[in-house]
């Protein structure tokens, strides 16, 4: 295959273009840039087509970009099946509407917030179809007993719960340590290193401990929620279980957030006793204050049930949001790999944002019941 090229003659008659080698889609390469450059919109008075190879509609099209079909009939008399192509490719340049002006940036950035808030829009919408599902459907389950299907719930708390166990532990031992290297450092210039052990204490009792345990299962078991309900939604498994007369909420929502609401309580109070061990051990290493005090000074510390009580009220909350955002976003999924992982992302990141946001509502409601 010869590469196509060309070559502009000046004669007395005009602009001569001789046309050489296959100017089609594999031999044009970047042909009409060239070409356009060379002519300077001069319009070919003649055609030399001696040395021409194969031509197809590409090798037309590019003609006819550059000469804006303004050869004469003549010019393709020596191949007059080129010279067809030429003119069809020509007559549906002409006929083809123009494309669409692009917006300027203010109206596409415009567009784009519009965009944004729609889908808020529709996902606001979306969230409270599947609420409304979900409590009908608690509300038959709880209704008629003896359908729950008790294994599966089983199995999704020890698959979200049990299995969370070792990184919930291990994340929250750090946590706590960190604060305790924090507190002691900053304390001990001010001479109050003893209260680092108050300071552990309520970080982690009220605070952390729920936080970063909810954080975890939002990455860990909203994704995989989403993931699982999403791949059977593409397989068309739930539309089958629909078809059996099964209903996927009873069969695959509320066993999930059973398993949630059983065992966000247990993990986060793991992560309390992670934590406060991590605390424990900086405290005795750093500031020499052994277990047997971090003890006491825990118990001493003032109102500590009511910190515990605070974490325990805000963790089955928490646990409904990761739940229900993850089972809700892998019920959203269409029938492509793209939407599968456009709604894990999306479960994860409004598991997240959701639970930082309760958080902090939490907080401002405590602090007016001055808990």
């Amino acid at each position: 295959m010869a590469r196509a090229d060309f070559q502009i003659d000046d004669g007395e008659a005009g602009v001569v273009l001789r046309l050489t080698g296959d100017w089609t889609t594999a031999g044009l390469g970047r042909i009409t840039r060239r070409l356009k450059s060379a002519l300077r919109d001069r319009a070919p008075a003649a055609l030399d087509l001696n040395a021409l190879g194969r031509f197809d509609t590409a090798g037309a099209l590019s003609i006819v970009q550059v000469t804006h079909g303004r050869l004469p009939d003549t010019a393709w008399a020596a191949r007059p099946e080129a010279g067809r192509l030429y003119a069809m490719v020509d007559r549906l340049e002409r006929e083809s509407t123009e494309p669409p002006k692009r917006p300027d940036g203010f109206v596409r950035g415009f567009a784009k917030i519009g965009r944004g808030v729609e889908d808020i829009g529709q996902e606001g919408v979306m969230s409270l179809a599947f609420l409304g599902r979900l409590m009908v459907a608690t509300g038959a389950a709880l209704g008629n007993p003896g359908r729950i299907r008790w294994p599966a719930w089983f199995s999704q708390a020890e698959r979200a719960g049990l299995d969370a166990l070792p990184i919930i532990a291990t994340t929250n031992f750090f946590v706590g340590a960190v604060i305790a290297f924090l507190g002691a450092d900053l304390l001990t210039q001010f001479g109050a290193g003893v209260f680092t052990v108050q300071l552990i204490g309520v970080s982690v009792l009220r605070e952390f401990a729920v936080v970063i345990t909810s954080v975890l299962l939002a990455g860990r078991s909203a994704s995989s929620f989403a993931a699982e309900i999403g791949s059977m939604r593409m397989n068309q498994e739930i539309d089958a279980m629909q078809v059996m007369g099964v209903n996927p909420f009873q069969a695959l929502v509320i066993p999930r957030l059973a398993a949630m609401l059983l065992m966000l309580p247990i993990l986060t109070f793991v992560g309390m006793v992670s934590g406060l061990f991590g605390g424990m051990l900086v405290t005795w290493s750093q500031l020499d204050l052994g277990p047997v005090f971090f003890i006491q000074r825990i118990a001493d510390t003032p109102d500590v049930a009511t910190h515990m009580g605070v974490a325990m009220i805000k963790a089955p909350v928490f646990a409904i949001v990761v739940a229900a955002i993850g089972c809700r976003q892998g019920m959203s999924v269409e029938g492509d790999v793209e939407s599968l992982g456009r709604r894990v992302t999306a479960a994860v990141v409004q598991a997240i944002f959701a639970i930082i946001l309760l958080d902090a509502v939490f907080a401002l409601i405590f602090l007016e019941l001055n808990w």
